[in-house]
């Protein structure tokens, strides 16, 4: 069952759903024999460069948007179409080497929830590849100040997210469903100047990532 929900998707542009996590597929381990499983994995360009440099052998995408699921199976080995948090896929205990998820808990009414049905399906060991926009990025912050909390068609403040997180409240999103965070990083490199203002804010260089991005293991 595919809930209400997708339609607030059908405004997005192509661009919205197309592009490849690139720097996600370089902190996979090259395994032949791996299989990866990715949430809200759009058209299937992670998935298609992941199997094109060997990262894995089988990767399964899941999506709840009809039109972009189609485009996905033309890329990758399985995909199924679902609200995550309406139908949880009938999935064997763990299958999978990896977890990817792209700017997707943000989108959920309750990730908690479902990252805790998540976990049981990865293998002990498996890699965890994960971000989300940072609430308490500097722009933001700006804003509040002025009174001001508009949402956009993208970004931060993009009008389909439903939570929002702070590099810390994102990483104790993964150690609370038993994972263990081992890097955090953001999307893109702060500038020079942004990390000598940084040294004199209570959230540090942190006030400057506009998205988290984490990698986390299975213990």
């Amino acid at each position: 069952m595919i809930s209400t929900a997708t339609s607030y998707y059908g405004t997005k542009s192509q661009e919205y759903f197309s592009g490849a996590r690139a720097d996600f597929v370089e902190r996979l381990p090259a395994n032949q024999k791996a299989s990866i499983l990715e949430i809200g994995c759009s058209s299937g360009g992670t998935g298609a460069l992941a199997l094109s440099e060997g990262k894995c052998i089988e990767y399964t995408g899941i999506d709840l948007v009809p039109d972009i699921v189609e485009q996905a199976k033309n890329k990758l080995t399985k995909v199924i179409l679902t609200d995550l948090e309406n139908e949880f896929p009938d999935l064997e205990p763990e299958q999978f080497d990896a977890l990817i998820a792209s700017e997707i808990f943000e989108h959920l009414r309750d990730p908690w929830a479902v990252l805790e049905k998540l976990v049981p399906l990865l293998k002990p060991g498996a890699m965890v590849l994960a971000s989300s926009p940072n609430i308490s990025h500097n722009s933001v912050i700006k804003d509040l100040r002025k009174g001001h909390f508009n949402y956009t068609d993208m970004g931060i403040m993009d009008r389909t997210h439903l939570r929002w997180f702070t590099p810390n409240s994102y990483k104790a999103l993964f150690t609370e469903a038993g994972l263990v965070v081992t890097d955090m990083w953001p999307f893109r490199p702060i500038k020079i100047q942004q990390k000598i203002i940084a040294k004199f804010l209570p959230n540090g260089q942190k006030t400057f990532w506009r998205q988290i991005c984490i990698e986390a293991k299975k213990p």
